[in-house]
């Protein structure tokens, strides 16, 4: 070895040892974030609108898609995971029906990790529409998890006794593992004064919450053919 080779290899190993070894292993960009998500994490779109996702799949054309609620979107709006902004636009809302509340996102599948667990709602399929009596779930990015009763049903909605506030809407109701609902609003309930011991206080309570079946959904969705069309979820 030359006398210049023994006083170089000392400066170069000095040098790589303050290098950080991720900057070592590194690409030419920096690492890209990624969001995880699924039925009932809050999401963000456009101008800072709050709403929560239904769930999370894939349709027929293998594209990662997820549903919302329609009035929380417009056509070609950005969507951010509200937990991980960081990770920049995640999606973009692909479809919006206003008249049956929907929209379909399509989620860039480089920063989205699907998941069918989110708190404590899993969503194992799709099920049957509920029927007045059963307890049903939901998970929203306002309110958090809760289950009530189904008191009113129709063919294109229903409504219950889960609760809903500002932000839940498109949250996942849930009938055991399987996804029956997204939720859409709320009726609003007069709390302003309750009686308690004799005493009127005022006291906090969900509204009752209004939900669209989800089966109706995803049949308007196929007929559509577009984005989204044979949805199922991961």
């Amino acid at each position: 070895m030359s006398a210049l080779a023994r006083v170089r290899l000392p400066l170069l190993l000095a040098t790589l040892a303050a290098i950080p070894a991720t900057a070592l292993c590194a690409g030419p960009g920096t690492a890209q974030q990624t969001a995880v998500l699924g039925g009932g994490s809050g999401i963000t779109i456009g101008d800072q609108v709050a709403c929560t996702l239904t769930t999370i799949g894939y349709d027929r054309e293998q594209r990662l898609v997820g549903l919302t609620a329609g009035h929380c979107a417009d056509l070609g709006m950005p969507v951010l995971a509200e937990r991980t902004a960081e990770a920049g636009a995640v999606g973009t809302v692909a479809l919006v029906d206003y008249d049956d509340d929907y929209a379909v996102i399509e989620f860039d599948p480089a920063k989205v990790v699907p998941v069918r667990q989110v708190s404590a709602t899993r969503i194992d399929g799709i099920g049957e529409p509920p029927r007045p009596g059963d307890l049903v779930c939901k998970i929203g990015r306002t309110t958090g998890f809760g289950c009530g009763i189904v008191w009113d049903a129709h063919p294109w909605w229903f409504q219950n006794e889960a609760g809903s506030q500002s932000g839940d809407s498109g949250a996942p109701v849930t009938l055991g593992d399987r996804l029956v609902g997204m939720n859409v609003g709320h009726v609003q309930a007069d709390t302003s004064a309750v009686a308690v011991s004799g005493q009127s206080v005022a006291v906090p309570v969900l509204d009752p919450a209004v939900a669209t079946q989800i089966g109706m959904i995803l049949a308007d969705i196929a007929e559509a053919g577009g984005v989204g069309a044979g949805f199922r979820p991961v």
